[in-house]
């Protein structure tokens, strides 16, 4: 017969839950003190137990006693090692209270792991080891903490056995802590002398501490005030899904991320500022005369508004944010770093939007909270950058709505996420700058020409014969009587991108200059010839996306590398052979060749005059030079 933990009357209402999280630095403990907290709280079952002994004999680090790190510690590495790699959830119940905590590894490497912990945390942990002291990993993790918004701190003071119980070490340690921690903003912090090990103060107060009268760890966290203030905040809706079974039935399902609404209550469509009535507030147990935050319900309208995946519903009086550009923390999560403008996928509540990372402002030394100048974030690193969207996103700041003011940047080309963000504010400019309506537009400038605009973009290696293409390509146009205007990658270094280098940031932003430039040009009705080796697809992708699809012909040149090197027009292989240039595409910095060019010149086959024609060829063939 296995125990079990208690359990409660059927009539019992919900438990309120606290989430939580334990961090600090290596070895500080987090491990064995949630080991210890289920142990001691009757909430691990005898084959648990009789497991639990097992493998303290195999990897265990207390001699012959158990090691309630195990418990948490799943990963075969993490067991060999004795320390903790991956996020590690468990819950568990007490009279009094439910509880989720998450076991956060303290090196610096697993930061991102860290902050995916604490994202959702209302309480932090910060174990401190008694004979260390506070160490550069506790004030790393107290940052982060502070940074996503947690505001109630548990200052453990664990191993205080030993230290002998020392009272004089354990007020040291607080007021070391205090000081370090004064700006950080939060709201409580308790400390408590523990030991994980032998279970001092974790769920009863321990003689060997006499001299110490406060709470408990676990009495400390049944008791602890943290009722959410969601639904005290203004109602937010993100649309997550538009429910339509049938040609009577239209509504909107979602879960409320904060505030409370009712039926008869007045909402706005932030993003459109289109407004509508709730006729009814569905659940999956009937209609609901209003619902509240955390609640997972289906919207209908009196009135038909356009309204889809990804909108964020409000009340008029209260709406977010609108803005395409905000400045934002920035928690980098990828092995590969940020690239400055490279076009990212965004995700901000259930929208999503292309977007980029225009500038970091500065990167934060999260040891010290210092402000460094960056050009790039690496993995773990934090930087407080201005963002750019495709549209106009809906939020809240991070500070006073932590899910609508959260979104996470995913990588266009791996589909990895590499970052996660906090909004800090908008910047006005967005909200201040519209576009100016113009009499004359492309399509009457176009017909002038008796042409449709587009954009012809040539990619492949230096070398490949992209510029003596697009040439001929040009010429043959202005034959015909056609504008078409050529950008070509070095004449254009020479002025408008004469600051820019070759890292891979500086490649991705001479890019989006130029993605720009040629879409004001095609503005005007012309065909826009562009020429540069633009070695990565998410700038291209960017490219591509600023006009219409049947507006944008990607020609990839295709020459292998050894052909490229044997013409060397510039000498420029020569030079890399011999070590006077670095990070050249195709030898030390990557090229990623189209997937699905629109037009594919495999230049050993033909000659450059032929391979033009063929690109004439396909514009007839689209009715580019036909008006």
């Amino acid at each position: 017969m296995l125990s079990k933990p208690t359990t409660e009357p059927a009539q019992a209402k919900p438990k309120d839950q606290l989430r939580f999280i334990t961090c600090g630095s290596v070895d500080d403990g987090k491990s064995t003190l949630i080991g210890r907290l289920l142990h001691d709280s009757k909430m691990i079952y005898k084959d648990q137990l009789t497991a639990l002994e097992r493998d303290s004999a195999k990897y265990g680090t207390t001699g012959g006693e158990i090691d309630f790190a195990l418990l948490v510690d799943g990963l075969e590495a993490e067991r060999e090692q004795g320390i903790t790699i991956d996020v590690a959830y468990r819950f568990f119940a007490t009279e009094r209270r439910s509880f989720m905590v998450a076991d956060t590894p303290g090196h610096e490497q697993y930061t991102r792991n860290m902050a995916t912990g604490a994202s959702n945390a209302q309480l932090a942990i910060i174990l401190i080891d008694a004979r260390k002291g506070v160490l550069v990993q506790t004030k790393r993790h107290s940052f982060i903490c502070s940074l996503l918004g947690i505001r109630h701190l548990v200052l453990a003071v664990n191993k205080i056995d030993l230290v002998k119980y020392n009272k004089e070490i354990f007020d040291r340690i607080f007021a070391d802590y205090v000081a370090f921690a004064a700006g950080l903003g939060f709201t409580s912090i308790v400390p408590i002398p523990i030991s994980a090990r032998y279970g001092d103060n974790v769920v009863n107060c321990s003689g060997n501490t006499h001299w110490y009268d406060g709470p408990c760890l676990l009495g400390h966290l049944e008791s602890i005030d943290i009722r959410s203030d969601s639904a005290s905040q203004a109602f937010r809706f993100p649309v997550q899904w538009v429910n339509r079974p049938n040609l009577d039935f239209r509504g909107y399902a979602g879960s409320v991320a904060s505030g409370s609404i009712s039926v008869g209550d007045d909402i706005v469509v932030a993003a459109s500022g289109r407004t509508a009535r709730i006729r009814r507030i569905l659940t999956q147990a009937g209609d609901l005369p209003c619902a509240e935050a955390g609640d997972a319900i289906t919207i209908t309208l009196e009135d038909e508004i356009d309204i889809g995946r990804g909108d964020l519903l409000a009340r008029p009086t209260e709406r977010p944010e609108l803005a395409d550009r905000f400045a934002a923390h920035l928690i980098w999560m990828d092995k590969d770093p940020l690239v400055v403008a490279r076009n990212y996928i965004l995700r901000i509540g259930s929208q999503t939007t292309a977007g980029s990372i225009t500038a970091i402002k500065h990167r934060i030394d999260v040891n010290t909270r210092e402000h460094l100048t960056a050009r790039t974030l690496n993995l773990n690193e934090i930087g407080f950058c201005n963002v750019s969207t495709a549209l106009p996103a809906a939020f809240d700041p991070y500070e006073v709505n932590r899910k609508t003011g959260s979104f996470i940047v995913i990588d266009r080309h791996t589909n990895r996420t590499v970052a996660a963000g906090m909004i800090a504010c908008p910047l006005r400019r967005a909200a201040n700058i519209a576009w100016q309506p113009v009499a004359v537009g492309r399509k009457e400038r176009a017909a002038i020409k008796n042409q449709k605009p587009c954009i012809i973009w040539f990619t492949g290696l230096s070398g490949a014969g992209k510029s003596t293409i697009a040439n001929i390509v040009d010429q043959k146009l202005f034959a015909m009587s056609r504008h078409a205007m050529l950008l070509d990658g070095d004449n254009l270094r020479h002025g408008l991108n004469a600051d820019l280098g070759f890292s891979e940031a500086d490649r991705a932003e001479n890019i989006r200059r130029v993605g720009e430039v040629a879409k004001l040009i095609a503005d005007g009705g012309l065909i826009v010839i562009c020429s540069f080796i633009s070695p990565y697809k998410a700038e291209r992708d960017m490219v591509r996306s600023l006009v219409s699809k049947e507006e944008f012909i990607e020609v990839f040149v295709d020459t292998p590398i050894e052909e490229c090197a044997r013409r060397d027009p510039k000498g420029l292989y020569s030079k890399v052979k011999s070590g006077q240039i670095a990070n050249f595409t195709g030898i030390d910095a990557s090229y990623e060749a189209p997937i699905r060019p629109e037009i594919h010149l495999r230049t050993m086959e033909k000659t450059p005059e032929q391979l033009a024609e063929a690109v004439v060829d396909v514009l007839m063939a689209r009715a580019i030079l036909d008006g």
